[in-house]
């Protein structure tokens, strides 16, 4: 049999340990399905002590983590550390220039830098691969490179932060508000100590770019997305959209259209009976339109220990086997410049709600407003506030355009009978 490829593992965290698991207790079935035996050798972690519940005793031990990236025993460099600059990177470039394949599970890292790594890796004829930076343990990108290459990428969509799905499932079940839940999440270990990446919708953003490069053959351009996350959805938005028959989602949305592609994370009403509506708690879940099959769903854990672990070895086996394939699915400068467009040309419906004082001739001058504009409204409603002279009006908006819709926000903020900032949510069909 061909000689062992040699594993180093650099962070030993949820993903390094989930993967050194799978490594290790899987040995037999992964060398079978790689061709070749599969082994961890080498980690690297500044802590030697901490009790990870794994045997790393017959391992190199690098407290200098940069230096796994010269371990003569090590073929492929587990990333696992985090975080879009720093050490990270570092060794990413370091183990590439060193004739070492990388296999990552860092969205930010390739969200960033991915063209420059990936060709860094090509100038040096070793794989980088980072199936685990996008969904978990959802195999989106093998899908996209290679169940759907036959296929034009029209649109992708989806739920792609476990954190933000199971705030916004549990403030509908549980009828709490957002910085209640938010604690619970944190207790939990959901959501870290400082969730603004999950909450603002960052994190989401970072694989939104990855999967529009892949989708789309375009370079990556994590500047060009539209980034909005779900501090300001209240416990009345999400009672509302139930009552309407919509769920509220944090959604990454990627649409080719007129030679253009527009980016976009924001929370959105969608319908009941769409498919990812169902989808609650911390699973993701990913819409692939395409011209051949059609829609396509993909659904499953979007983080954890042994998810995310799997994607990051099935990387590991393709090395192994020899069928790493490019990083972006064609030579780099294959990679079209794209043009991306603004959120302001987003057209659809919107759902609105404003906290206004409960005295007459208020519905009027909102409506007068909504007509200005030319927005007509397919449904409406009233909704009175508890213990106070307030009511919130809510309606639901025929197709109209973004920049519109803004212009209304600003006039109907302006009005003195209007108490709250205006709450407007995207609606999609």
């Amino acid at each position: 049999m061909t000689q062992a490829l040699g594993v180093g593992i650099a962070g030993l965290g949820t993903v390094g340990v989930g993967t050194f698991k799978l490594i290790t207790e899987q040995e037999q079935m992964i060398t079978a399905r790689a061709g070749r035996m599969v082994e961890v050798v080498s980690v690297a972690s500044r802590s030697q002590n901490k009790e990870r519940g794994i045997d790393t005793s017959n391992l190199t031990w690098h407290t200098n983590t940069i230096d796994i990236a010269s371990d003569d025993n090590v073929d492929v460099v587990v990333e696992a550390i985090g975080g879009d600059e720093g050490i990270a990177k570092e060794l990413c470039e370091a183990a590439l220039r060193g004739g070492k394949h990388v296999v990552t599970a860092n969205k930010a890292l390739i969200a960033k830098h991915g063209l420059e790594l990936a060709e860094l890796a090509a100038n040096n004829n070793v794989s980088l691969l980072f199936e685990a930076a996008v969904a978990g343990g959802i195999p989106v990108l093998k899908c996209l490179k290679e169940g759907l290459a036959a296929n034009q990428i029209t649109k992708i969509a989806g739920i792609m932060n476990g954190t933000c799905n199971y705030i916004l499932t549990t403030m509908k079940d549980a009828k709490r508000d957002f910085e209640d839940v938010l604690k619970e999440a944190q207790d939990l270990g959901y959501a870290e100590a400082d969730p603004s990446f999950d909450v603002d919708g960052v994190d989401t953003a970072h694989k939104l770019s990855i999967l529009a490069s892949l989708g789309f053959g375009a370079k990556l351009s994590f500047d060009d997305v539209h980034i909005e996350g779900i501090r300001d959805i209240a416990i009345e938005d999400i009672e509302q959209a139930d009552r309407w028959g919509y769920k509220i989602k944090l959604l990454g949305i990627c649409k080719h259209k007129a030679g253009s592609i527009e980016q976009a994370v924001y929370p959105a009403m969608i319908p009941n009976h769409y498919p990812i509506a169902s989808i609650d708690g911390v699973d993701n879940a990913i819409f692939i339109e395409s011209n051949a099959v059609g829609k396509s769903v993909l659904v499953g854990p979007g983080a954890g220990s042994l998810p995310t672990g799997s994607s990051v070895v099935a990387d590991i086996i393709d090395i192994a086997a020899g069928r790493a394939g490019k990083p972006f699915n064609c030579d780099i400068d294959q990679l079209k410049a794209a043009k991306f467009s603004s959120i302001d040309q987003h057209e659809g419906s919107y759902y609105l709600r404003l906290t206004v004082k409960d005295e007459a001739g208020v519905l009027a001058k909102l409506t007068d407003i909504l007509q200005s504009k030319g927005i007509s409204l397919e449904s409406v409603g009233q909704n009175p506030i508890k213990d106070k002279d307030a009511v919130h009006v809510v309606g639901m908006t025929h197709v109209t355009s973004e920049s519109v819709i803004a212009g209304a926000k600003v006039d109907l903020a302006a009005i003195d009978a209007v108490l709250e900032p205006v709450c407007v949510i995207r609606i999609e069909r």
